[in-house]
């Protein structure tokens, strides 16, 4: 790496990484502790992971300023595999997660976030910024009005702040502000201390206690390959996110490597697998951290908050993380999304509010985008099956009937380019001009096969012209019209 890049990926924004860094740092302590208790295990786990994390993707990712962390969406898929085999498990399951990711990079599966259309990113983004408000609720309810009152007076220091200076981030000062009104003016609310027990050591290096045999592979492979995929899924779209949020690319391929070796290491530090965070990434980005800095100095200096200042940290009012979190949903859900709903296409908003229904209903974001994804794909091939046309045209001698036919031709559009053409007609050449249409798949090549022979059981002769080099290579290698017993065939079926 050149030391041109090294200093615009590190060092172009040092003081707005730093301050956004710290604030992100303060943020995932709860949310760390949170998912630590979806899952069933010591807070610690998901603290280091954080840690471990974010640092090494600060490394070796591929989008400069993305925080990645330990998330809920891992966290609810491997809280079968703690339950029945224990910690260790967990570990040795992060470790392979890690591994099979590194895979999926060399072999460019983050090539699969093309097929991800831009309502299924709308719909993911509406739907998380909407579990992210739901996950507040737990500190909103049966609770005193001095919670409310912070939360309120947050959300004002958060929004007003700016107006006179944006030299330090309103998050921040929204924290240290609310904690010590708190703390010196004894004012009763919950408290970080509250979610669980701060760990007081380091991480360290070890080996995850599980025998190296076939029966531990088949245990944790299932659980590893679910929480690579739905890792590398989150992680993919969030890169894709904060792409939009920063108008700048990213690597795809490094990312997918990167948060690999992450969860790689993390097993190996006592943590649980992660991914990438929308959530810290919009409050990193809106905090005015740009850099692999910012994301370095999160996971640094989290390690250091619980390790160093854990007394103080776990007396941080949670209303005040609250505040910071709700301004992170606000700022995350595409309100442009539902003006659109009036002018976009309907199949468009019909795949972004599904993908919100189901991902807000299963809480899993990867069913959510699956069934985007699926829908996209239908609406898709139901438009270019509408786009296909065929012209009848005949000779004036009655005797040749000519078909010109455009668009695409593939299993959607198949049953309808059969039923466009007359088989009774009685004629004695029949010409099929394809020189504006296209044959995609072995649907469509048997297709023509079924055309083909239908009119020479018929007694036409049958050509077919304009075939492109890619259609008469399918053709050539599929079709069997000009194969002897053909007919059978086409009466077989």
């Amino acid at each position: 790496m050149s030391i041109a890049s090294l200093r615009r990926e590190w060092l172009s924004n040092p003081r707005g990484d730093i301050l956004a860094g710290i604030v992100v740092a303060l943020a995932l302590i709860p949310e760390a502790i949170g998912f630590s208790i979806i899952a069933g295990v010591d807070p610690k786990v998901g603290l280091y992971a954080s840690f471990s994390i974010a640092v090494i993707t600060a490394l070796v990712g591929g989008r400069p300023g993305m925080i990645s962390a330990a998330t809920a969406a891992i966290a609810v898929l491997v809280v079968p595999l703690i339950k029945d085999h224990g910690l260790d498990y967990l570990f040795a399951a992060t470790i392979l997660m890690g591994v099979i990711q590194i895979i999926a990079g060399f072999l460019r599966l983050d090539l699969l976030m093309q097929y991800v259309s831009r309502s299924v990113i709308t719909g993911f983004v509406n739907a998380l910024a909407i579990l992210i408000f739901m996950a507040q609720l737990p500190q909103l309810t049966g609770v005193g009005w001095e919670t409310y009152a912070m939360v309120a007076g947050g959300l004002a220091i958060i929004y007003l702040f700016p107006l006179l200076t944006k030299a330090v981030p309103s998050p921040l000062v929204a924290i240290v502000v609310l904690t010590v009104l708190a703390i010196y003016g004894g004012i009763q609310v919950n408290t970080v201390g509250d979610m669980g027990e701060l760990p007081s050591a380091l991480p360290f290096f070890f080996i995850p206690d599980v025998p190296l045999t076939w029966e531990t592979l088949q245990i944790i492979l299932p659980y590893s390959l679910t929480m690579a995929a739905v890792g590398l899924l989150e992680s993919l779209l969030t890169a894709q996110i904060v792409d939009d949020l920063t108008d700048t690319g990213s690597d795809k391929r490094r990312e997918t490597k990167g948060q690999g070796i992450a969860n790689f290491f993390t097993g190996f530090l006592g943590g649980m697998g992660g991914c990438a965070m929308i959530g810290q990434s919009v409050i990193n980005v809106k905090s005015g951290g740009s850099t692999r800095l910012s994301t370095m100095v999160s996971g640094v200096f989290l390690l250091f908050l619980i390790v160093v200042l854990g007394p103080l940290v776990s007396r941080i009012p949670m209303p005040s993380l609250v505040a910071v979190m709700i301004m992170v949903s606000i700022g995350t859900f595409s309100w442009s999304s539902i003006r659109n709903l009036r002018v976009h296409p309907w199949q468009s908003s019909v795949v972004m509010l599904a993908t919100v229904v189901v991902v807000v209903t299963t809480q899993d974001l990867a069913q959510g985008v699956l069934a985007g994804v699926i829908l996209s794909g239908l609406f898709f091939a139901s438009k270019v099956q509408r786009m296909f046309t065929v012209i009848p045209a005949l000779s004036s001698d009655g005797r040749t009937r000519t078909y010109t036919m455009t668009g695409e031709v593939f299993f959607a559009s198949t049953d309808r380019f059969v039923a466009a053409f007359d088989f009774k007609e009685v004629v004695d050449r029949v010409v099929i001009d394809v020189s504006n249409a296209r044959f995609w798949d072995i649907s469509a090549v048997g297709g023509l096969d079924k055309v083909i022979l239908k009119f020479r059981r018929e007694g036409a002769e049958v050509e077919v012209l304009g075939l492109s080099d890619a259609s008469a290579t399918l053709v050539e290698r599929f079709a069997i019209h000009d194969n002897s017993g053909a007919e059978a065939s086409l009466a077989a079926h």
